[in-house]
């Protein structure tokens, strides 16, 4: 994979692949609804979008979303702001869903309650939320006649399948709430293509990371709180023995899948993606990776890990096959893990530096 063609400031996301979107989009202005608008993902497809010359609609809750995340995207597109309206509400309340959908062209649908160990703890808020959240917004996308749909499906709902690389046409069984919450909304979608004609196309998502992901809390993804960890000198604790792996996946390539996703043929729509690299990384060499890579900016951080126990609910490997979406949506990845941790780094820099005034 070749590296980011821009310099990275740290502080939004890098114009890396926007050539292709706006190519994509051509000079065509739609109405885009971005559910889960102040997450992190959410929040870096409101920026490419508003980029590209869209409508934005953005739609979040405030469950695990921040106002910093839509702050920055709209500061990092200046004279954006009157191509976006942001609305607090839930997916969760039907009436919201009807309402928010109205003269829309496309949804992205982002939001949800992600995390295994969330859902080990908190099954029913996590059904909740991805499952009749989830129903509530297609259900009222398919009587309103959006165009198109892309919903944030994952790679947990691969489950116990031992094959590596996982392909989209052949699952293992759940090993967590989360993962069943994921593919009850693949199997809702492909039922609503099937009797209603209403195609919705999921993306499994495969470990993404970059700026505005969330370092803080029980639940915090491993990049950003490994990175937040050693920046405060502290010890970064590796759950097992540091060789399950993952295919790490920078944001700016799920971005690129999500717009592709929604562009493409319609011959490519209510599909199953995997979005992500199509390599693994165990997480010991990823704490090398952030360690070093904390280095090139004058951190040294000399502590080792400790080791705790393996994590319930945790697949032991992931590695995608992504040639079904390099196949039918021209999807690039952009980024490999070392390009996306060069681009992610500096972000986490100075956002610890504002924390710490």
């Amino acid at each position: 994979m070749k590296g980011p063609r821009i310099e990275v400031d740290g502080v939004s996301m890098s114009d890396v692949g926007e050539d292709k979107i706006a190519a994509a989009l051509g000079a065509k202005s739609s109405t885009w609804l971005v559910t889960g608008a102040a997450g992190f993902i959410g929040s870096n497809l409101v920026e490419s979008l508003l980029r590209q010359g869209q409508q934005v609609i953005g739609l979040d809750n405030f469950s695990t979303g921040h106002q910093q995340n839509v702050d920055e995207a709209l500061a990092a597109v200046p004279g954006a702001a009157d191509r976006f309206k942001f609305v607090t509400g839930d997916i969760c309340d039907r009436a919201m869903c009807d309402s928010i959908v109205k003269g829309v062209d496309v949804v992205l649908h982002q939001a949800a309650l992600g995390s295994v160990p969330r859902s080990m703890d908190e099954p029913l808020a996590s059904h909740d939320s991805n499952v009749t959240g989830f129903i509530n917004l297609l259900d009222a996308a398919r009587r309103e006649g959006v165009g198109r749909f892309v919903y944030a499906a994952s790679s947990s709902t691969y489950g116990d399948d031992p094959e590596l690389p996982k392909r989209e046409d052949r699952i293992g069984r759940a090993l967590s709430p989360y993962a069943a919450t994921k593919l009850i909304d693949e199997i809702y979608a492909g039922v609503y293509a099937q009797a209603y004609g209403y195609r919705a196309t999921g993306l499994r998502y495969f470990n993404v990371f970059g700026p505005r992901q969330d370092p803080d809390g029980a639940y915090a993804a491993v990049i950003p709180k490994w990175a937040d960890t050693m920046l405060a000198d502290e010890v970064v604790t590796i759950n097992g023995d540091g060789e399950t792996s993952r295919d790490f996946c920078y944001v700016a390539n799920a971005v690129q899948a999500n717009i592709l996703s929604a562009i493409a043929p319609d011959d490519a729509q209510g599909e199953i993606y995997n979005v992500a690299i199509g390599g693994r990384t165990t997480l010991n060499e990823l704490f090398a990776l952030i360690r070093d890579g904390l280095a090139d900016h004058q951190v040294h951080y000399a502590r080792d890990p400790e080791f705790g126990e393996f994590r319930s609910g945790d697949m032991r490997h992931s590695e995608a096959d992504i040639s079904k979406a390099q196949r039918m949506i021209d999807y690039r990845p952009e980024y490999d893990i070392e390009a996306g941790m060069k681009a992610a780094l500096p972000y986490y820099l100075q956002r610890s530096r504002d924390a710490q005034g």
